[in-house]
């Protein structure tokens, strides 16, 4: 148990960096599976738990890739959104924002709208049955062409008031941000908030593209941004949040100790990080289990807990109004979590 364990399961989070196909659990697979006539190259939850050994991000992307496919009706994305809105409302998580890729499943004959509405009709039904709020990202591939990412946004223009913005994710190196200029500028121009995945596995100069090529509103990821003084700086100024991963970091072998993870040094450089769990069901935890790995290994100080789980909530597209609202019910949802819990030493 990790040492404020009792603090971290009582605070209210919100989860900005979780891709809704990567919280998809061997069961549901199976039962998905069955549900729609589908050959799985696995022959039980074990074995599909046991392939999930990853040496780096493209074999985890190509086992993301095939659990995906049992993916094929508006009620198996229905299912997927609230069974990960129910397993964080456990965690405490008040708000959260989700990554899907669209681009993963037009090529097997599944409709933009199949996808979306699932998970949409979800998110309904989880807000008002539990009280958790939660938007969706929609991401471009990176391993795709521009042009790809052009049809995946003209489908999601009509979609506006469902999708709030659009991101960058899959295999980052050799796909630099730059590769996506274009529809970054008309996913802008068309309201939509901008983030993309930089400095995973790619070097410093994809988080600069991100930042002055993408003109992105958050980072996600961010690790290598310490391998560059003046990128910190340029961090550190803009308030520029980041949404750091630890678990998957360790499974991606990022890390080879979860001792060993920046986030600790990102607070003392005075950058913004917060905690989020990316693809859950592949790398072995939620918002809780992330959080309380970094607490076992780096032995956090409870003014460090909260300014993470806070970040959190800042790093939230919100307006203005409402944003100031949901960090002044942190604030207080953090004195009644202090005011109930006994304290334990800083």
């Amino acid at each position: 148990m990790s040492p404020h364990a009792q603090l971290i399961k009582s605070l209210p989070k919100a989860e900005v960096h979780i891709h809704i196909e990567g919280s998809l659990e061997p069961e549901m697979l199976f039962s998905l599976a069955q549900r729609n006539g589908i050959s799985l190259p696995f022959g039980s939850v074990n074995e599909v738990r046991d392939a999930y050994d990853f040496s780096n991000l493209q074999d985890f992307l190509d086992l993301y890739y095939q659990g995906m496919s049992v993916l094929q009706t508006e009620q198996d994305f229905y299912d997927l959104m609230r069974a990960y809105l129910e397993r964080v409302h456990a965690d405490n998580v008040k708000y959260t924002e989700i990554f899907f890729d669209p681009q993963g499943h037009l090529p097997r004959g599944v409709g933009f709208d199949t996808c979306l509405d699932g998970l949409w009709r979800a998110i309904g039904d989880c807000e008002r049955e539990f009280g958790i709020r939660a938007k969706l990202i929609m991401c471009f591939l990176r391993h795709l062409d521009e042009a790809d990412a052009e049809r995946t946004l003209d489908l999601a223009l009509v979609h506006k008031d469902r999708i709030i913005g659009v991101g960058l994710d899959s295999s980052e190196l050799g796909h630099p941000p730059e590769k996506f200029k274009s529809v970054f500028r008309r996913a802008r121009d068309e309201g939509f908030k901008l983030v993309a995945h930089a400095g995973e596995e790619g070097p410093p100069d994809y988080i600069w593209q991100a930042l002055d090529i993408l003109g992105v509103d958050r980072i996600d990821h961010g690790n290598r941004a310490l391998e560059d003084d003046a990128l910190v700086k340029r961090l550190a100024a803009d308030k520029m949040s980041l949404t750091v991963c630890p678990l998957s970091n360790l499974r991606l072998r990022g890390i080879s100790q979860m001792a060993d993870h920046p986030i600790r040094r990102m607070l003392d450089m005075d950058l913004k990080p917060c905690v989020n769990s990316d693809d859950p069901s592949y790398f072995g935890g939620y918002m809780n289990d992330n959080f309380s790995a970094l607490d076992k290994a780096l032995d956090f100080k409870e003014d460090e807990v909260f300014a993470l789980a806070r970040n959190g909530f800042e790093a939230m597209f919100l307006g203005s109004d409402e944003k100031s609202k949901a960090l002044e019910n942190f604030d207080a949802g953090v004195s009644t979590v202090m005011a109930q819990a006994p304290r334990s030493q800083p």
